[in-house]
């Protein structure tokens, strides 16, 4: 079966739960979770949580177990905590998590990253995978990364990926 058939068989509308990973910022100005939200909401899916979470793994672990639990949602974004400083431990909370991952979603990302900001794309550590039934895509918290990661590649895509995470 061809990509675009698979698409064409995917879900139109697909949860999607938003995690910012941050110690600084709140709901309110969290601009990279706001855009997140809005723009999933205008491609047709359902925003079942966003949250805000502390920069240290067991917050971040507990936010995706939780939010997995209650929620049940096909995909959940994280922002933040993707970088190299020492308080940035968002792949080292997830990547233990995930069952398979999606090693091209990192070599894509940074190759656009790269179009965009040059030799700084090399901080990026932006991850995907699955955990359970649930994709879990690792952004940087910039908005303008998050803007690239979401439309050039997790949207176009995320029915698609999830019609073959429900697959039995």
């Amino acid at each position: 079966m061809s990509h675009q058939t698979h698409r064409k068989e995917a879900p139109k509308t697909v949860k999607v739960g938003i995690i910012t990973v941050s110690s600084s910022r709140t709901l309110q100005d969290d601009k990279s979770g706001q855009w997140i939200n809005q723009q999933a909401t205008t491609e047709g899916n359902q925003v079942v949580f966003h949250r805000v979470v502390p920069d240290d793994a067991p917050s971040i672990n507990q936010s995706v177990f939780d939010a997995i639990g209650r929620h049940g949602p096909h995909v959940i974004l994280l922002t933040g905590g993707t970088g190299i400083s020492p308080k940035d431990v968002t792949i080292e909370a997830i990547r233990p998590m995930f069952s398979k991952e999606l090693s091209a979603f990192g070599t894509l990302f940074t190759l656009l990253s790269f179009k965009q900001v040059d030799s700084a794309a090399i901080l990026s550590r932006a991850t995907a995978g699955v955990i359970g039934k649930t994709l879990v895509f690792c952004l940087p918290g910039s908005l303008a990364a998050c803007q690239l990661a979401c439309k050039e590649l997790i949207f176009p895509e995320l029915g698609h990926m999830v019609k073959h995470l429900l697959e039995a």
